[in-house]
C-alpha cells in the first residue's frame, strides 16, 4: 500500500489546502516558508543495518513461507498536487493505522495473498481543514471508514533474495477507496532479513475511478490525479 504505492490515500483531499493563510501569504511564500516540505517518496533506499545484514548470504526461502502481519513503523497515505494561483504545491497525508497481512507460499518465493486495510479517517496533513474535507466530503469515512488493497494474482520471486537486499517486484491487485473497487498495479521496493520484511511504493490513482471530484475552489485546484503511498513493516504472524 509513487495511488498506499506504503494505503493510502489521495483522493482530492489535497483540498482545502492552504485557506486564508495561502491566499493572503501569496502561493510561493506559503509553499516555501509556511507550509511544511511534502513527505519523502516511500522508498528503502540502503541502511547500514541493511548492508550488515547482506553479509548473512542469500535467504532459506523455507524459513519465509507462512503468514506475515502488519507491525509497528508501518505508514500509509497519499500525495496529491495542488495549484494555488498558478502555483504548485505538493500535499503529502500519513496515518500509522495500517493493519493487513501476508501470505508466503511454500516454495519460499512465491506471495500468494495480501490484505491490507488503512483508516482513513485517522490520515493527517498540515491542515485541519483539509483533513475534514478529506474525511467528510471527498471520501466519506463515515461510510467508507477504510481504504484496502487486495493482491488477485501471486507474485513470484525468481530466488531467494540475499538478507538486506532491496528487490524489485510488480503486483496487481484491487484497491477500493470510498466504496468503489478497481483494479491497479503496483511496483514495490522489498526486502527482508527473515524475521522482518519491508515494502515500500506508491499506487497511482486517479480520483474520477472511485468517485471522487478532485476540487476546484477558484484560487485552489487539485489535480484530478494522484498517488496512494505505503510503507509498511511486516514480521511473522
Amino acid at each position: 500500500m509513487q495511488k498506499s504505492h506504503k494505503i493510502l490515500l489521495g483522493v482530492g483531499a489535497g483540498v482545502l489546502v492552504l485557506g486564508t493563510v495561502g491566499a493572503l501569504a501569496g502561493p510561493a511564500i506559503y509553499r516555501d516558508l509556511i507550509a511544511p516540505p511534502a513527505a519523502a517518496a516511500p522508498t528503502l533506499g540502503e541502511s547500514a543495518a541493511a548492508a550488515d545484514t547482506a553479509a548473512a548470504g542469500q535467504l532459506d526461502p523455507a524459513a519465509l513461507t507462512g503468514e506475515w502481519a502488519i507491525s509497528d513503523g508501518s505508514e500509509a497515505g497519499y500525495r496529491v498536487d495542488e495549484v494555488l494561483n498558478g502555483t504548485d504545491v505538493t500535499v503529502t497525508g500519513r496515518t500509522p493505522q495500517v493493519t493487513g497481512t501476508f501470505t508466503i507460499g511454500q516454495d519460499g518465493l512465491t506471495l500468494d495473498a495480501a490484505e491490507l486495510a488503512v483508516d482513513v479517517a485517522s490520515i493527517t496533513t498540515d491542515s485541519g481543514s483539509r483533513d475534514a474535507y478529506f474525511r467528510d466530503q471527498a471520501l466519506r469515512t463515515s461510510e467508507f471508514p477504510d481504504a484496502t488493497f487486495t493482491l488477485t494474482e501471486p507474485v513470484t520471486l525468481a530466488e531467494a533474495p540475499v538478507s538486506g537486499e532491496t528487490v524489485q517486484a510488480t503486483a496487481t491487485g484491487e484497491l477500493t477507496l470510498a466504496g468503489v473497487t478497481q483494479p491497479v498495479t503496483v511496483d514495490v521496493e522489498l526486502r527482508s532479513d527473515g524475521t522482518t520484511a519491508e515494502l515500500a511504493g506508491a499506487i497511482p490513482i486517479t480520483f474520477a475511478d472511485y468517485g471522487v471530484t478532485a476540487p476546484s475552489l477558484g484560487f485552489v485546484a487539485v489535480e484530478p490525479d494522484g498517488f496512494v503511498e505505503f510503507q509498511l513493516v511486516a514480521k511473522r504472524a
